[in-house]
């Protein structure tokens, strides 16, 4: 099973991503989306002196739209170091190390990850998939630790041009 039949689309649709699939993918977009860091920068979406804080829809039409329009490659690769920094700070470090690395991985609880993602992450995350935050946790935890192994065959962080690859 590959990445791509992970991250198939199951359960109720919207817009032809299930809402699972749309939260796998903003777990690892997240701080591109808000604006934040270089790749941010490079897609144009750290806004500059007078234009307020980038929304969720950085004018690519929401987190849909930016997949879609190509960099996933920069985006994941990305999203992958900034994951495994926000587990680390928040207690949840090894257990995320235990999905890049080989091996079996560690599994996550709900509340364990939502706690390592943080109750910003995890609202615009709700609004993004129109997802419960139950529901939402339990998908996350259920399938993000196969998500990170499927992205991390190697055993570390792959760069833009492996994950594409992957993909």
């Amino acid at each position: 099973m590959g990445l791509m039949d992970i991250l198939s689309p199951s359960g109720t649709q919207r817009g032809g991503i299930s809402p699972l699939t749309l939260a796998l993918m903003g777990v690892l977009a997240y701080r591109t989306m808000k604006g934040k860091g270089r790749l941010a920068d490079v897609l144009g979406m750290n806004p500059g002196p007078g234009m307020g804080t980038s929304q969720g829809s950085g004018g690519f039409g929401g987190l849909g739209g930016l997949l879609a329009g190509g960099g996933i490659g920069n985006i994941l690769s990305g999203g992958l170091g900034d994951l495994l920094r926000r587990f680390q700070a928040n207690g949840q470090g090894d257990k995320a190390q235990s999905w890049i690395e080989t091996g079996s991985n560690q599994p996550i609880a709900p509340g364990e990850l939502e706690q390592a993602l943080g109750p910003e992450r995890v609202q615009w995350l709700m609004e993004q998939t129109g997802m419960s935050k139950q529901e939402l946790m339990a998908g996350l935890s259920a399938k993000l630790p196969e998500v990170v192994d499927k992205l991390t065959p190697e055993g570390r962080l792959p760069n833009p041009e492996e994950t594409e690859r992957l993909l």
